[in-house]
């Protein structure tokens, strides 16, 4: 039998009718300075490429036999290699620019930054072969060869493209939903190996690379701040960090079929930044594969010497943690993700979770409802939605229905979907738009927070869209890549 919770009109929330006053937070509009400013310096450092491109020559080449698509050639090298690297910057995973955009937001920009830096890096060795092989009056596999072959660096850069069309590849979303995260993930990193293949070939024979020592510099530098960034943002940082907070498993705990927390203790840990709907790569130091880094988030509100991750077991990594015991050692990277309190524009919440998408939205609910703006004001009204399938399925029972005596309003969406009843629970036909208009009447003024499954979060956004959510007021976080 399918238990379905039909849609019944809830008490009118304090802020219906109006939307709430609400001033961002002083860290809000701090990230979107940095956020425009960091945007500014990419198209800035594109700039930058293009006039040194000029102030080589270029243009006097274009008179010269096959000249233009030499030139051009050299141009897109150029342009790919600066793409390349604000790539890398992103990858390295700078703490000030991954809360501006997000780890689904540098995700997107890396994808689109990575296929663009790819195609004109193909466009960039055609047009170079097609300009020599004029120049040298030749056809083009034999340019092509003797270009590889005889040039400083080439056969590096050829083993770079080589590894960057296998990352190519395996990012397309048909063959990545096909791949498990960590394979994927493994063979994601060799986009560093391709890059660094590449700077050979820069030094050596790039003409515009040698050909002013305002060019050198500029290049090195940026070279330079790349490598750096990885270094000290993988590696050091979160080094330091483990051994600063000392993270243990305290212990594991079965929530529901397939689902289980894992708390842990530390050192100082309210100074890891870490906040509710945050999270971080995780490494679990037993057994087979703890060198592999997995995204859980946080399920509780961290306290100095507490913390909870809750976890679906979907894959080995998964499988593995359950089976954690007591003091195994934790490394992380991060905190990550922008799904966070602070970065609301008003005060009423609105928190829909799906599944175990419930885990990071368990903690914002407890934090929002905590808060005290004023002696002059009430404390934010704060709504969560929980879709499961079934009553077993069903996550944190006792510690929602704490928070309901809290003020919290708590509505279970509870059963399998219909055919034609979008995110809402079947057997009939259910609109979505009228159902939460009549659940939440107030909800085109509150701040909405999903996480769920992709499919299920584009639905709730589709229905959010109808009933006038500015896309603004919508936080998801998505934590592949």
């Amino acid at each position: 039998m399918t238990a379905t919770v039909k849609p019944r009109p809830g008490p009118v929330p304090r802020s219906a009718g109006r939307p709430r006053p609400w001033r961002p937070s002083a860290r809000h509009r701090r990230l979107a300075w940095i956020g425009d400013a960091v945007g500014t310096l990419a198209i800035v450092s594109v700039v930058i490429v293009v006039l040194l491109w000029l102030a080589g020559g270029n243009v006097n080449v274009f008179r010269q036999v096959g000249g233009p698509m030499t030139a051009l050639g050299r141009l897109t090298g150029l342009v790919a290699s600066d793409f390349l690297l604000l790539q890398v910057l992103l990858m390295a995973r700078i703490p000030w620019v991954e809360q501006v955009w997000g780890h689904g937001g540098l995700a997107r920009k890396h994808r689109w930054l990575g296929f663009t830096s790819f195609w004109m890096m193909i466009v960039h060795i055609v047009l170079i072969t097609i300009g020599y092989a004029q120049a040298s009056h030749v056809n083009l596999v034999a340019e092509l060869w003797d270009l590889t072959i005889h040039y400083a660096g080439m056969l590096l850069a050829a083993a770079g493209t080589l590894a960057l069309i296998m990352v190519v590849v395996t990012s397309i979303r048909r063959a990545r939903r096909k791949m498990r995260y960590e394979s994927w993930h493994l063979i994601h990193l060799y986009s560093y190996l391709g890059v660094g293949l590449a700077l050979p070939h820069q030094l050596w024979t790039g003409a515009d690379f040698r050909s002013s020592p305002w060019a050198t510099v500029y290049w090195w530098t940026l070279w330079a701040a790349a490598i750096g960034a990885v270094i000290v943002f993988r590696l050091v940082y979160p080094l330091l960090s483990s051994l600063r907070h000392r993270l243990v498993v305290t212990s594991v705990r079965r929530e529901g079929p397939g689902v289980f927390s894992v708390t842990m203790g530390g050192n100082r840990l309210d100074r890891m930044g870490l906040q509710p709907g945050q999270f971080c790569q995780w490494r679990f130091l037993h057994g087979a594969g703890w060198t592999r880094a997995q995204p859980f988030s946080v399920s509780n509100v961290p306290t100095a010497h507490s913390l909870r991750i809750t976890v679906q077991q979907v894959g080995d990594g998964s499988d593995r943690l359950a089976n954690a015991r007591p003091g195994t050692r934790v490394l992380f990277e991060g905190p990550y993700g922008t799904m966070t309190a602070d970065r609301r524009t008003r005060r009423d919440v609105l928190l829909i979770g799906s599944g175990v998408g419930i885990t990071p939205l368990r903690g914002l609910a407890e934090m929002i409802n905590s808060e005290r703006i004023s002696s002059r004001r009430a404390a934010p009204s704060v709504v969560v939605i929980q879709r499961t399938r079934s009553i077993e399925e069903t996550l944190f029972v006792q510690e929602f229905t704490a928070l309901a005596r809290q003020g919290v309003r708590v509505i279970p969406l509870i059963g399998r979907r219909g055919p034609a009843s979008e995110w809402f629970p079947g057997p009939g036909v259910v609109s979505a738009t009228n159902a939460l208009r009549r659940l939440v009447p107030d909800v085109a003024d509150r701040e909405i927070y999903l996480c769920g499954p992709r499919a299920w979060t584009h639905q709730v956004k589709r229905t959010l869209h109808d009933l006038h959510v500015p896309a603004s007021a919508i936080h998801t976080e998505d934590f592949a890549g």
